[in-house]
């Protein structure tokens, strides 16, 4: 699997299994140790999903079972929003850590852009010089609020994971993310399935030409504009399908037709809307205090 480096040197991997929505302990383990054998090696979760002890569980028992080093693993939690302030940011921090099971997190992430996030972000600052986590980062920050932090920070953000997929390319978010040397990353690279991305007349035909799926397709797409990306299923075919994209390459032909589907806006969560904040800042995560 490819990687790419982060401005700290890091590396990360380029392909990652994301737990969102997995609620069954169960089965979240199982899907993890699943992606652990078709190769995956980058593991994303968050407090908020409420799934990050099966995740670590999982994890340990691939690693007892010989199936990988810790060494190998590239895993991400993010903070919640009623977490964000730095003293309520150290002590969520070291909950996932907990739960999870881990002596360090591969890296950290603000989930959303609200609450106090810059006193979160101080209390990142300190885990990261503390090597408590090897790399922090944010996420669904807009153009202009990462600016904002990256300019009055000491330390940047070096991930900043966000909704990219062929119907949403956000080229002026990549462009100020490349100004600052932070890494993009794709949450919902397959659109959550909408729009009927599977089935895409364009995604299928170029796919065609190298033997590959529509959903092959979106994904190499933004692995070719150095864009990280977080991919989830509870279907083991689907899970091996989705990480065997290193065998192609897309032409530029190929780019021009991916150019014209977008369509400039959201097609799951529009960050725009006061609603949606409102909707995030009222969701409490039950066990913030455990």
């Amino acid at each position: 699997m490819d990687e790419i480096v982060l401005k700290n040197g890091v590396s990360m991997p380029l392909l990652g299994f994301g737990v969102l929505q997995m609620k069954d302990s169960k089965e979240c383990g199982q899907c993890v140790l699943q992606a652990v054998r078709s190769g995956y090696r980058m593991f994303d979760t968050a407090a908020s999903y409420g799934n990050e002890q099966a995740v670590g569980a999982a994890l340990k028992r691939a690693v007892k079972d010989g199936m990988v080093c810790r060494e190998e693993l590239f895993v991400i939690t993010k903070l919640w929003i009623q977490d964000a302030g730095e003293a309520a940011a150290e002590k969520a921090f070291e909950q996932s850590l907990k739960r999870l099971g881990l002596d360090y997190i591969d890296l950290y992430l603000i989930h959303q852009p609200y609450n106090d996030y810059y006193g979160a972000w101080r209390a990142l600052e300190k885990l990261y010089l503390e090597g408590r986590v090897r790399a922090i980062g944010v996420s669904n920050f807009s153009p202009e609020r990462l600016t904002d932090l990256c300019m009055n920070s000491e330390i940047m953000p070096m991930v900043n994971q966000i909704e990219l997929h062929p119907f949403y390319h956000q080229e002026e978010a990549l462009r100020i993310m490349r100004e600052f040397g932070v890494q993009p990353q794709a949450w919902a690279p397959l659109c959550e399935g909408l729009k009927q991305i599977f089935s895409n007349k364009v995604l299928r035909q170029i796919g065609k030409k190298y033997g590959k799926s529509a959903a092959q397709t979106a994904l190499r797409w933004n692995i070719e504009r150095q864009v990280s990306v977080v991919t989830r299923s509870s279907v083991p075919e689907h899970m091996e399908e989705d990480f065997d994209i290193w065998d192609f390459s897309l032409s530029e032909a190929d780019k021009k037709a991916i150019e014209i589907l977008d369509l400039g806006c959201s097609e799951i969560m529009d960050y725009g809307n006061p609603a949606i904040a409102k909707m995030f800042n009222r969701k409490k995560l039950c066990d913030s205090t455990l």
